[in-house]
């Protein structure tokens, strides 16, 4: 009788049709696989049953969140096979499911049910969104989308973000050579980061600045204490506002920073000198990015400057070709949507704006990403009782792997500098307007 490892490898590889470049160790301790290549560790039959139910990527998911798959070897390097074993070969569930039709794969698969175990299909993890009709983007969806993602608790996300509490792109010194990733370094990137924003708004003393998905805070400090602007932030994480109202309290800083739970569709007490939206509008959906754009267009004064900082997905030859990331959807961002670059722009372009500088960071975000992910390992028990099991192991994967997509440019990250003009046209601009660098 073949061990649960060798018979797991030849149904892989039936299925893919493809030699297998990782090992497998199944429950019964076996193993099979190339020597020295990172490990799928199947712990348990129910993994199987995950797969078999739901064939693909949520299948995957689910197993890994509950702990019946895991990866021993380099983690990174794990991800990077699977990758291209599974999203690169473009089987989701529906190509699997025409796989597991033809006449070679079948007999394996009545095997692969036979060692499953009973045929009842397992229980997603807590942590999973549930499937919903899906209304998208109205203020109570968005609302319910952001706390998932965001009131996972304070506690977890100051040992993944470390001191700065800045959840976006920092930036670094010298990406692609040798950058500083020491003790210390993270901060000094996110310092950097918010300078950055600062300078790109041209802002100074005096002046009103709106921060839209103001996060814990640490923008709105920044440019308050830094520039001396007043600024109005906002979120729609009660979480995330209670930690930033007690910051800006300790700092000093409540004569100069409100900090709201508000939707951007309800703020009305422009108009602002410049606004600063820096990792939220991923959340706005297509439907809405028109109208946020244009929200934001009527709150800003003639010459005042938009910041939005935003991932951006490659465009397909059918734009109708998108759809939500399976795992991405489920368990970390749900009814999260990206856009090309180019997409972006000119919605920002039709609701009235002047696009006037884009910078490209791709780079930074995965140097950023890795070390979140050195955070969380390193205090991974703590995390564990803070969160969940399953919510750890949830952050710890699409971490890794969003990490590993930014390097491999398959997504990547933008700040955009946009103005909005006089009647007469005038920017305000600077005629050499990179002056910020």
């Amino acid at each position: 009788m073949p061990e649960a490892a060798s018979r797991l490898q030849s149904f892989a590889e039936q299925l893919l049709g493809a030699p297998l470049p990782m090992r497998i160790r199944a429950w019964d301790g076996s193993e099979a696989g190339p020597p020295g290549a990172p490990a799928l560790v199947v712990r348990n039959r129910r993994a199987l049953r995950r797969l078999l139910w739901k064939p693909g990527e949520l299948g995957l998911a689910r197993a890994w969140v509950a702990g019946d798959l895991d990866v021993e070897g380099d983690f990174y390097a794990a991800l990077d096979l699977v990758s291209g074993l599974v999203w690169e070969r473009g089987e989701d569930a529906r190509t699997l499911t025409e796989a597991l039709r033809e006449p070679e794969v079948r007999a394996a698969v009545r095997g692969l049910v036979k060692m499953a175990g009973p045929p009842v299909p397992p229980a997603p993890p807590r942590e999973e969104v549930p499937r919903r009709r899906r209304h998208l983007h109205t203020k109570r969806t968005d609302k319910r989308a952001v706390s998932h993602h965001y009131d996972v608790g304070n506690d977890f996300y100051e040992i993944v973000l470390g001191p700065s509490m800045v959840y976006s792109c920092a930036y670094w010194d010298a990406p692609g050579t040798a950058p500083d990733t020491g003790s210390g370094a993270l901060e000094r990137a996110q310092y950097d980061k918010l300078e950055l924003v600062c300078r790109k708004l041209a802002l100074t003393p005096g002046l009103r600045l709106l921060d839209v998905g103001c996060g814990w805070g640490s923008l709105a400090i920044h440019a308050a204490r830094e520039h001396g602007v007043h600024v109005v932030g906002v979120t729609l994480s009660q979480e995330q506002a209670a930690y930033a109202r007690k910051r800006v309290a300790d700092q000093g800083l409540t004569d100069r920073v409100e900090i709201r739970v508000q939707d951007y569709r309800d703020v009305t007490d422009g108009p602002f000198d410049a606004v600063s939206s820096v990792g939220m509008a991923e959340h706005v959906g297509s439907e809405q990015y028109l109208t946020y754009a244009r929200d934001l267009y009527g709150l800003l004064k003639p010459g005042g400057r938009l910041l939005n900082h935003q991932i951006a997905r490659r465009p397909h030859t059918d734009e109708g070709a998108y759809s939500l990331d399976g795992f991405i959807d489920a368990y970390v961002f749900p009814d999260g949507e990206l856009a090309p670059i180019g997409t972006t722009v000119t919605q920002l372009e039709r609701a009235g704006f002047e696009v006037r500088d884009v910078e490209s960071i791709r780079e930074h975000y995965a140097l950023t990403l890795r070390q979140w992910v050195t955070n969380l390992e390193g205090d991974w028990a703590r995390a564990q009782q803070l969160s969940s099991p399953g919510r750890a192991r949830v952050w710890r994967l699409y971490m890794a792997a969003s990490a590993l997509a930014f390097e491999h440019n398959r997504i990547g990250v933008n700040q955009v500098v946009a103005v909005r003009t006089s009647e007469e046209g005038d920017s305000g601009m600077p005629l050499r307007a990179r002056t910020w660098n």
